[in-house]
């Protein structure tokens, strides 16, 4: 089907439906090449294939994949480490998802039109079209001498969930993923680095705290291995929207974990844990900027 982007500057509570079937997602974890875009974008279309062929409709992969973490290797060149907009080093994406009929949220250092680079997750439909960039709007103290930050959050709608989308140290603000759950979202999808120990903890910590205050499923893809003088430790995993560990990954093997997200659990949830309805009932702040598209 095509893809339809729909620029949406929501309430500040919009009301989705529950969907009506499950959604198969993958979250994946693979090591990356220091810089080396065509062969982190390679890793990329087999991660998708591989995933697709397990029944997943979206693929979500970690902050910085296609480059690695890297942030002076890429401001030493950025017209080599890091992606532009309507960049043809894409192309194996876009054709794995074309050719699978899977969606795909892929971590990227971009360099914009204005010449500022982001953080960025890019977002491919099951046609393989590059529907939309999301941003990091919290940058790390780290990055914010190397990147400019996002200014408006993103939501995007596959076979009737909303996906709210983040990157890394912006699961660590609630406000984050409340502004998703307001825009009626079921679940929100993290690309990040954590590293071993104290990143390991904050993990553990934010993620399930997000499902659970927002009643969403949220889904995590970490790194494996060293990147950018990160020791990463993998695990990445999916929360039910009650906050409990549905599934894990290893610490340090590539690895594609798939997880149903299940509308009658979402509903059961969001029957027995009132918070999200009583937030709004309460009054909630008004929403921040928000885009929302949809991906067939």
């Amino acid at each position: 089907m095509p893809i339809t982007p729909e620029a949406a500057q929501p309430a500040a509570v919009s009301q989705a439906p529950h969907p009506a079937r499950p959604l198969r997602i993958a979250t994946v974890q693979a090591e990356v090449v220091a810089g080396d875009i065509a062969a982190n974008v390679a890793e990329a279309a087999a991660l998708i294939r591989e995933a697709a062929a397990g029944g997943a409709r979206l693929v979500l992969f970690t902050e910085k994949f296609l480059s690695g973490y890297e942030p002076e290797l890429i401001t030493s060149d950025p017209v080599k480490y890091a992606v532009q907009p309507g960049d043809p080093r894409l192309a194996p994406i876009a054709e794995a998802c074309r050719e699978t009929g899977a969606a795909a949220v892929v971590g990227a250092a971009c360099r914009t039109d204005e010449d500022e680079l982001r953080i960025s997750a890019l977002v491919f439909g099951p046609d393989g079209t590059l529907v939309t960039r999301y941003d990091k709007q919290f940058l790390f103290k780290s990055e914010q001498a190397y990147y400019r930050p996002g200014t408006t959050g993103c939501t995007v709608e596959l076979d009737g969930w909303r996906l709210g989308l983040g990157i890394c140290y912006d699961s660590g603000f609630p406000e984050h993923a409340r502004a998703a759950a307001l825009d009626g979202c079921h679940a929100y999808l993290v690309g990040a680095l954590f590293s071993v120990g104290h990143g390991h903890h904050e993990s553990r910590i934010w993620f399930p705290a997000r499902a659970f205050d927002n009643t969403v499923y949220a889904l995590l893809a970490n790194h494996i291995g060293t990147t950018g003088a990160w020791r990463t430790c993998g695990a990445s995993a999916v929360w039910g929207p009650d906050g409990r560990l549905i599934a894990e990954a290893s610490a340090d093997r590539r690895e594609v974990v798939l997880v149903d997200l299940d509308p009658q659990v979402l509903r059961a949830a969001r029957e027995s844990e009132t918070l999200l309805a009583d937030f709004v009932v309460y009054g909630a702040a008004p929403a921040a900027p928000r885009a929302r598209h949809v991906l067939g």
